[in-house]
């Protein structure tokens, strides 16, 4: 006879995904274009902030823009999950490529991805304009705009924010310094530097 644990274990591997029925609804990631930084709360509480990059083009959300939209998202999809660190995507799919960072004259998405999902009117297209939050081997890019839409990521920085958040998660991209929010002045206050 077996045990209820493993009726619920095989009934979560053949019928429904375990992943897909929880929703993130405590984690938040405020990403400040004018700081290139984003900072992860847990129900209003900050715990951590991370170098980004957002835009070389600048901010907006029209298609083909290579922008990033500003406003109100959520993580909509996890991508990547037990990839080695560098492992190169297309498509969404691994290449079985594998590369260090800094490595001269590629520029592939790398490690994790969180494809995102606009939620206000204006923005509400970058799911179909695949916008992520995803590592990067440029990492010497990280920290000013560089990227082609997306919000790039150290591969260690992605990988621990991947594991620190789910889909549902809520991402709120704005112009102003992170320092300019509740959020991040408490951060700051904290002795804990947003560098």
């Amino acid at each position: 006879m077996k045990t209820p644990f493993l009726l619920s274990l095989i009934s979560c591997l053949f019928f429904v995904s375990c992943s897909s029925s929880y929703r993130d609804t405590s984690s938040k990631l405020l990403v400040s274009v004018s700081d290139q930084k984003m900072l992860l709360t847990k129900n209003g509480e900050p715990v951590k902030s991370y170098p980004i990059s957002t835009s070389k083009f600048g901010l907006g959300s029209k298609a083909g823009s290579k922008k990033t939209p500003l406003g109100n998202l959520e993580i909509s999809q996890k991508i990547g999950g037990n990839a080695p660190s560098g492992a190169v995507f297309k498509s969404r799919q691994r290449t079985g490529e594998i590369l260090k960072p800094n490595s001269p004259g590629r520029d592939p998405i790398v490690t994790r991805i969180m494809w995102l999902n606009g939620k206000d009117s204006h923005n509400r297209n970058t799911h179909s304009r695949y916008i992520y939050i995803h590592g990067t081997p440029e990492e010497y890019k990280i920290g000013r705009p560089a990227s082609y839409g997306c919000i790039r990521m150290k591969s260690k920085d992605v990988i621990d924010l991947y594991r620190r958040v789910g889909v549902g998660a809520r991402v709120k991209i704005f112009r102003q310094s992170l320092s300019n929010t509740p959020e991040g002045r408490e951060y700051i206050s904290g002795d804990i530097a947003l560098n």
